[in-house]
């Protein structure tokens, strides 16, 4: 028997496309320009009116066409189908015309602002279709925001004779990319700006984009392993099991993850920040369930908890701006204190709400918060164990109530946290095709000279075939939120809608499933087989589209 890598089948794997953008296309300016806030058409005179606009079949109207050189970069946190975005730009620029030139930038922004740019080739694009990684040209997370960078950048899109620049990100990479496209504009300058929606956060969507790319593959991964510790927790009939799953601004991950697999426990932030709860608030509800059911003859269970879940909070999340307001003004005093008196001093400078919060929280994490700040001085949320604080809290709780004989079980808790091993993922089905999609749709708005657009593919829950490429104008996407103490355009991070179908599917299965067993094992991702599996949206998307969960099995066979 001869046996085949599942990498080299997956290296001639041909992704769907939507019909339109298997042929040379054309503009349909199809909607008016949108009336913008007045503050945005203020920051963006010569960008926020544009209209949006769709792909045609150009027919017997194509014309003659001439080279174009394009520039790529990749910009924030992995997410699987990267790769095929660029994969989709080399092909539509071939099609366009042969001796079309493609740069990648290396190492995002930051290789753009130095001027490091590789051309990619056949030889090298040919190596990476269809993989997961960012590693064909590496990323950063450099912001573009000054006159001086934007300057840089035109300054090396001119040595490289670049007609359009392509940024692959998450809101804030758009956003910039938003930025550098009014430079431009402003300058006279013609070099093309567009963005494509990346983040496996699940977080840069709203009217125009469905669902950003790397979403789908990220939680399926999750998922499987999410579904391989419910077995095993069921097998055994013990342990407690406390996921933490990547997501520090949303929890679509959580969400999602909790739909596919259906475990006894799945907190959701948003709901924590809507509801006004405490820590000890969540601590008491998952005691209750895992009280009733060790009554019951069930210690056992999984609890999901997003990354950033300790910031939604309220009354964390008003600690963290007390922190930021002291330390911004002592900060400079912290060298003075001894090491072992640095919480107390900062205690002393919080109100009596928020020295009690801060003092409430286990030594480390307290320290963390106060102490542990990235270079824009954000608490860095993902080294903060949420998952072991919630079963530190837990266990303080339960023997509490061992103490008044309300408790007699044994939870044995085990904790993870699923983040790096779904971000470079090879790309699901889904992922493939749409970050191709992405790429060929980036292209098409290039060539139309489409400055300041983001590509976008919409009709997602239906055959790759219907689905409609558009050209998003960034300005529609934006608002103005202060940050830093400053008001800054920005691509807002959507947040899971506690009114939204997928939350309420999830609210109305969730006493059931923690009450009884209702574990879901989705497997693997699957490549080969019956399309409704292989190439299935998430329930999210299909929930967000009216349609049921899950096709009936009578249909796939």
């Amino acid at each position: 028997m001869t046996y085949i890598r599942l990498d080299k089948l997956r290296a001639i794997y041909k992704p769907q496309l939507p019909e339109v953008l298997e042929h040379p296309t054309k503009l349909d300016v199809s909607t008016n320009a949108a009336t913008p806030d007045e503050r945005i058409a203020a920051l963006f005179p010569h960008t926020a009116q544009l209209p949006v606009v769709s792909l045609a079949e150009a027919g017997a109207e194509a014309e003659a066409t001439s080279p174009l050189t394009v520039g790529v970069l990749l910009s924030g946190g992995q997410a699987p189908g990267g790769h095929n975005v660029i994969a989709g730009i080399f092909d539509a620029l071939k099609m366009h015309h042969p001796a079309s030139i493609l740069y990648g930038f290396i190492m995002g922004p930051g290789g753009l602002l130095r001027g490091e740019a590789r051309e990619l080739t056949a030889d090298v694009i040919n190596c990476y279709r269809n993989t997961g990684g960012f590693d064909m040209i590496g990323s950063d997370r450099t912001k573009l925001e000054t006159k001086e960078q934007f300057e840089q950048v035109l300054l090396h899109a001119h040595r490289l004779a670049l007609d359009a620049l392509v940024v692959i990100g998450g809101d804030d990479s758009n956003t910039n990319a938003a930025l550098l496209a009014e430079y431009c504009r402003s300058v006279n300058d013609p070099l093309c700006v567009v963005g494509c929606p990346k983040t496996i956060d699940g977080d840069l969507k709203n009217g125009w984009v469905e669902t950003s790319f790397g979403f789908d593959t990220c939680v399926k991964v999750y998922a499987e392993l999410v579904g391989n510790i419910q077995r095993d927790c069921y097998s055994s009939k013990k342990y407690w099991h406390f996921v933490k799953l990547m997501g520090r601004s949303a929890s679509h991950l959580t969400l999602e993850c909790a739909l596919m697999t259906q475990p006894t426990v799945a907190i959701i932030s948003e709901e924590v920040a809507a509801r006004g709860l405490t820590l000890g608030d969540l601590v008491r509800q998952l005691a209750d369930v895992i009280v009733d059911r060790s009554r019951r003859g069930m210690d056992f269970g999984v609890v999901l908890i997003p990354e950033g879940l300790i910031e939604f909070v309220p009354k964390v999340r008003r600690l963290i701006a007390s922190l930021n307001r002291v330390l911004a003004e002592n900060g400079h005093k912290l060298h003075l204190v001894k090491e072992s008196q640095i919480i107390n001093y900062i205690a002393s400078k919080l109100s009596d709400e928020d020295e009690e919060t801060l003092r409430s929280l286990p030594e480390e994490v307290a320290r963390q918060l106060a102490l542990e700040r990235d270079p824009h001085g954000n608490v860095q949320v993902s080294r903060i164990e949420t998952e072991s604080l919630i079963v530190t809290l837990l266990g303080q709780e339960l023997e509490k109530r061992r103490s008044q004989g309300e408790f007699e079980g044994n939870p044995s808790p085990l904790t993870h946290f699923f983040g790096y091993e779904g971000r470079c993922s090879m790309p699901s089905n889904f992922d493939a095709s749409y970050c191709y999609a992405l790429g060929r749709t980036a292209v098409a708005l290039a060539k139309e000279g489409c400055s300041g657009y983001m590509a976008t593919v919409g009709n997602l829950v239906h055959p790759p075939k219907e689905w409609i490429p558009r050209g998003i104008p960034l300005t529609e996407m934006l608002t103005i939120e202060e940050r830093n103490g400053v008001d800054k355009p920005v691509i807002a991070k959507a947040l899971v809608d506690i009114e939204g179908a997928p939350f309420r599917y999830f609210r109305d299965h969730r006493k059931e499933w923690a009450e009884g067993i209702a574990f879901r094992y989705p497997g693997p991702i699957q490549y080969f087989g019956p399309s409704a599996v292989c190439d299935a949206t998430t329930i999210t998307l299909r929930l967000e589209h009216a349609l049921e969960p899950e096709e009936d099995i009578e249909t796939i066979w």
